[in-house]
């Protein structure tokens, strides 16, 4: 079952390079979306599914993350002297964690239920890992192909359905990976050889905002 107080990890170390220059002096989280940070979009979310332990992993411009974060009593995890990248982020973490645990991408944007609700509802306690994903033709910015293939709930590569940045994941079998730094993608391929990974859909709409220019469409309308 999913323990009673489920964590989540939202994803907040990266250099935000695909906003050019507007990460410059101010991390992509800390970047506005409608009139406050997209961090605070994720930190909304955590909070309406009732999550009581919140953590985000930093590494670019920290200090300027990690102050903003501490005011929302989310507690930072300083990847340093190097980047992780997610996978190795998440293992680094996961002492601190509960198993499954909860992640979360703040790049994006959502029109529809509490996708970590969602999460947190469709799990199943015979699962290793649970992907919320969109189809290709209700995910907003994100041009084909997709990520995966939804047969029942078992996800493979190649397909229609894109990832959405959510995800409810055991921890454990992180361990058996050696390498400093590897992204999700690496533990992803080795739950897919298995079986062991899975997915269930968004009833929504989701919205990448990865880029500058999404992310300035983002703010011109509400209308997506």
């Amino acid at each position: 079952m999913i323990p009673s107080k489920v964590t989540l990890l939202i994803f907040a170390a990266g250099f935000g390079t695909r906003m050019e220059d507007l990460t410059c002096e101010i991390p992509k989280p800390m970047l506005p979306l409608r009139g406050k940070p997209m961090i605070d979009h994720a930190i909304e979310i955590a909070k309406s599914a009732g999550l009581e332990t919140v953590f985000a992993n930093t590494h670019y411009l920290h200090d300027r993350l990690a102050p903003h974060l501490a005011a929302a009593n989310i507690t930072a995890l300083h990847e340093t002297p190097t980047i992780l990248d997610t996978g190795a982020g998440l293992k680094a973490a996961s002492d601190r964690l509960t198993s499954p645990t909860l992640t979360l991408n703040p790049d994006c944007d959502w029109y529809g239920p509490n996708p970590l609700t969602h999460l947190i509802e469709s799990w199943d306690d015979n699962l290793q890992s649970l992907l919320l994903v969109v189809p290709q033709s209700r995910a907003i910015n994100r041009e084909a192909p997709g990520d995966f293939t939804l047969t029942d709930t078992r996800l493979t590569r190649g397909g229609d359905m894109v990832y959405t940045g959510a995800q409810l994941i055991r921890t454990e079998r992180l361990k058996a990976i050696s390498d400093p730094v590897f992204s999700l993608n690496r533990y992803w391929d080795d739950l897919e050889r298995s079986n062991d990974l899975h997915g269930v859909v968004y009833p929504g709409r989701w919205v990448d905002i990865g880029t500058k220019q999404a992310l300035i469409r983002a703010n011109e309308t509400n209308d997506v």
